[in-house]
């Protein structure tokens, strides 16, 4: 256990499955208190609290909130900061709906705008409402953690999901941008970018030839489960990477490599 992380509050956001999931999962191993924030899994996000109570002896809280919409997210701060007396730790998780899937995407000359501006609210948008009222926090406590989710698809479109992967790409450089403001008050934001993991919600549909076709040019020769994102996480969030910002962890087995 990271000791420096014990008591540590985290908000995840999109946690309440999937990899977010796995991330709160993660945190409460190390004796952090965990705000896993749902759109519409109410169940799924208090039964995982109530788990990771029960197993880890920490405090879970689960709390309603759409990224995209700037009132949620100011509401949902505020009501964490009220209950908990701060935040330190932002993992910025939440996932737009997309669908992984190569033979139904749409090609760069079927693409609409509106495609892009989907994925753009989602991603981009999503992650600076949340980062508009976190930042705040964090410079009133003189440090903090920002980890931001990307792709590995950013650096390698081995399928061109021209508007997922634009999002991503944005998201990165936003966090770049943000860790040049935000280092003389002590906070660091850092992303980490997955290869594909399965199984996910939005990974099911992934055809096995795909999956096959990415694991015979991973070095590591497989597909990320959800618990192989939590290290990269926890490292960005934790003291070890105190002189570490504005950079980005690839986690896909070597499929990329910079």
């Amino acid at each position: 256990m990271d000791t420096e992380l014990k008591r540590k509050v985290v908000l995840i956001t999109g946690s309440s499955r999937g990899i977010g999931a796995e991330i709160a999962k993660g945190f409460a191993q190390q004796g952090a208190t965990v705000i896993i924030n749902y759109v519409k899994s109410k169940d799924k996000a208090e039964n995982l609290a109530e788990k990771l109570m029960e197993h880890y002896d920490i405090d879970a809280f689960a709390v309603q909130g759409d990224v995209t919409i700037e009132s949620d997210m100011k509401t949902m701060i505020a009501q964490v900061v009220s209950e908990f007396d701060t935040i330190d730790i932002v993992v910025n998780n939440a996932l737009p709906n997309y669908t992984f899937d190569p033979e139904r995407r749409k090609l760069a000359w079927e693409l609409e705008w509106e495609d892009y501006q989907l994925q753009l609210d989602g991603a981009l948008k999503g992650t600076y409402n949340v980062c508009k009222y976190i930042i705040p926090v964090l410079k009133e406590n003189g440090a903090g953690r920002i980890i931001n989710m990307v792709s590995n698809l950013v650096f390698r479109p081995i399928v061109p999901y021209h508007d997922y992967n634009t999002a991503k790409a944005a998201v990165l450089a936003y966090s770049q941008n943000l860790a040049v403001d935000l280092g003389s008050f002590g906070i660091t934001v850092n992303c980490v970018a997955p290869g594909l993991v399965y199984p996910t919600d939005a990974s099911r549909s992934t055809k096995e030839e795909i999956k096959e076709l990415i694991k015979s040019q991973t070095p590591l020769h497989r597909i990320a489960k959800p618990e192989d994102i939590v290290g990269s996480v926890l490292f960005f969030a934790s003291n070890w990477s105190s002189f570490v910002t504005g950079q980005c962890m690839i986690v896909d087995g070597g499929l990329v490599m910079k």
